[in-house]
């Protein structure tokens, strides 16, 4: 082709390798007018048109709209403006089908129920904002009222989940978040809360619950049987009550400590679980011997 020619509709698709169809439509669309038209009627283009033709079709292989390619074409806006407007829309569908993989992944995992799924998929499309009410929600209930020292355990038990984060985060999320609406769970954690304000001025710390779970770690460490007098002198040691023991082992609470650490990028947790089963258990055996 040449500067003063002018070619067809036909002779541009053998030149691009678009369909007459497609160059068509552009045309039709003002994106790439025609120059003129020949005693039959029939567009004709000149040596523009190639190039338009194929900045078109880079532009929409990369996923621009025709609003936006018309704008680069006519220079309303620069290819960059455009392409960062571009890439910051793909960034929130990127997000939007993490969100809805990790709905899928965690239906498929968890064999969930209709019900189920819909209040995940309705956790999945939480901007934000809502996020972060439902967390403030949770914390509140959790905390309100209680003593001023709680801002850090708030502080702690905030879930961050990143700009950018893999799919296990925000499975992990998901699965936080149903549990943070569970009213059951947020009484244990507000008992949990309660009790720990209202322990004794001067006991040292770290708190019972943490004391209980330190002393059962190394007994099973050291492979001492729950039913024994050794592990009834360990009990003895520990003054946390019945109560309070059953509820800070209960799976849950330590569930959401492990599904905490995975969303805010922290190294797990030490388990809860075992070690004050094994309280539990010597607990139960130290009364019974009385």
């Amino acid at each position: 082709m040449d500067g003063g020619t002018l070619y067809t509709i036909g002779e541009l698709a053998r030149q691009t390798g678009l369909t007459v169809k497609a160059i068509r439509f552009y045309s039709d669309r003002g994106i790439v007018p025609p120059d003129g038209r020949n005693p039959a009627g029939y567009r004709l283009y000149g040596i523009e048109a190639v190039a338009r033709l194929d900045l078109v079709r880079t532009l929409r292989e990369l996923g621009l709209g025709l609003p936006a390619i018309r704008k680069v074409i006519e220079r309303e806006a620069s290819l960059a403006e455009v392409a960062q407007a571009h890439a910051e829309a793909l960034a929130v569908q990127i997000s939007t089908l993490r969100l809805r993989r990790a709905v899928l992944t965690a239906v498929a995992r968890r064999g969930s129920t209709p019900e189920e799924m819909d209040l995940m998929h309705k956790l999945a499309k939480l901007s934000e904002h809502e996020r972060r009410r439902l967390v403030d929600d949770f914390l509140d209930t959790a905390f309100g009222g209680l003593d001023a020292e709680f801002a850090g355990a708030r502080r702690s038990l905030t879930p961050e989940l990143p700009d950018d984060p893999e799919p296990e985060q925000v499975e992990a999320w998901l699965e936080l978040a149903e549990l943070s609406c569970d009213p059951d769970f947020r009484a244990l954690v507000r008992a949990l809360a309660e009790h720990h304000s209202t322990q004794a001025a001067g006991l040292p710390r770290p708190d019972l619950v943490a004391r209980a779970r330190d002393a059962a770690s190394a007994a099973l460490e050291a492979g001492v049987d729950p039913a024994s007098p050794e592990a009834a002198a360990i009990v003895a040691r520990v003054p946390i009550g019945a109560e309070l023991l059953e509820r800070a082992a209960d799976p849950r609470w330590d569930r959401y400590q492990r599904l905490l650490a995975q969303v805010n990028g922290w190294p797990p947790p030490q388990d809860l679980v075992g070690p004050l089963g094994w309280f539990r258990r010597a607990a139960a055996g130290r009364h019974a011997g009385h």
